[in-house]
């Protein structure tokens, strides 16, 4: 058995302040031991419970956030970035996935660090009609190679929202409770453990009993992105296949989700390097 861990930042207990989120930052060593011991334990309890191989892609910014000193055995690291694929790259031929550190979608209230895949960049992404999330996105992509999300750890907005209404039966567990963009009331160390050790084992349950599902997306798959700048949809739209909307959007379609998401990634990437261009 195979577990694919896929582990973002934003949404881990504690993660509060910009500074938690930058290799420079005066707290990402704080923010990098506890990505660590989230992933440790979770590792250890899909051990436990059958899972003799686990792939962890560390998915935020830089994508070298997990201490590596202490990895099992029995688990592989993916770090680095760019990377095809991103925050499921290496996922391909597992039986079950979970996220971990995972946050609400640009523009939800009451939500740690809101965004969806870039906060410098995206402010709202639609496949087929439906707003997604990274989670939806993420395991939209993992749908459509078969594979379940099976746990999701992260803010509680995002369970109450996008893994409650399009994925009843993932486990969630939540990290942390947030009242504003910057601020949020986690519980123990201690206390965040026996959740996600009780809320692994429940999933691997559900999982044994078949009522873990892949979440399949229709195909062809279309796809609307709004920037948060025009000069980003300017660059986008010099893909010949991509159809300017209006100042901040553009859309194209692709055969599959796969072709999607690296599309998506791509005008991502362009952006940032549009960004970067312009605040030299």
């Amino acid at each position: 058995m195979r577990a694919f861990i896929s582990l973002d930042l934003e949404g881990l207990p504690y993660i509060v302040s910009r500074e938690h989120l930058f290799v420079k930052g005066a707290l990402y060593g704080e923010a990098r031991r506890i990505a660590t011991e989230i992933a440790k334990v979770t590792a250890e309890t899909l051990h436990e419970n059958g899972f003799d191989e686990i792939i962890i892609a560390d998915s935020h910014g830089p994508m070298v956030n997990i201490l590596p000193e202490d990895t099992p055995d029995y688990v592989e690291l993916v770090r680095g970035f760019p990377r095809p694929l991103s925050m499921v790259a290496f996922a391909k031929g597992s039986d079950a996935a979970l996220f971990l550190g995972y946050h609400a979608k640009a523009g939800t209230d009451r939500a740690t660090f809101d965004h969806t895949y870039s906060g410098a960049s995206i402010d709202r992404l639609e496949i087929n009609g439906v707003e997604v999330s990274e989670f939806l996105l993420n395991t939209y992509l993992l749908g459509s190679w078969g594979i379940p999300v099976i746990l999701v750890g992260g803010d509680r907005r995002l369970i109450e929202t996008d893994v409650k209404a399009f994925t009843p039966w993932v486990v969630g567990v939540p990290f942390k409770e947030s009242p504003s963009r910057y601020a949020a009331k986690s519980p123990g160390m201690r206390r965040i453990k026996t959740m996600l050790r009780e809320g692994v084992r429940e999933a691997v349950e559900r999982l044994k009993r078949g009522e873990a599902k892949a979440l399949v997306m229709k195909e062809p798959v279309h796809v609307r992105v709004r920037f948060l700048r025009s000069d980003m949809a300017d660059t986008a739209e010099l893909l010949p296949f991509v159809k300017r909307i209006d100042g901040k959007t553009v859309e194209f379609e692709t055969k599959t989700v796969e072709e999607a998401y690296k599309v998506f990634e791509l005008l991502t990437l362009a952006a940032a390097g549009v960004n970067a261009i312009v605040t030299r």
